[in-house]
């Protein structure tokens, strides 16, 4: 499972390692305090494994715009500007 962090597809799903960790951090947080996950299986699965499910099936979002949106909008530069602007 911390091998799924390693992975530069969580990595870029989200917008590097420093989003990542906040983004972990942040979610955690929320199931600490009581907050109920959003996959389904969670049997036998530790919280960080839950968020980082969470994450990978795109669940939970970053400055408001899903995850699969962020990483697009990344990948071209012009779209990118495009949100800044906004």
């Amino acid at each position: 499972m911390i091998e799924e962090l390693k992975s530069e597809v969580i990595v870029n799903k989200v917008g590097g390692r420093f989003k990542l960790a906040a983004l972990v951090q942040r979610r955690l947080t929320e199931l600490l305090q009581g907050a109920r996950p959003l996959i389904e299986n969670t049997q036998g699965k530790t919280m960080l494994e839950i968020v980082v499910q969470e994450i990978l099936q795109d669940k939970i979002t970053i400055e408001g715009m899903p995850l699969s949106e962020k990483a697009e909008s990344e990948d071209s530069g012009a779209k990118e500007r495009e949100w800044k602007e906004r």
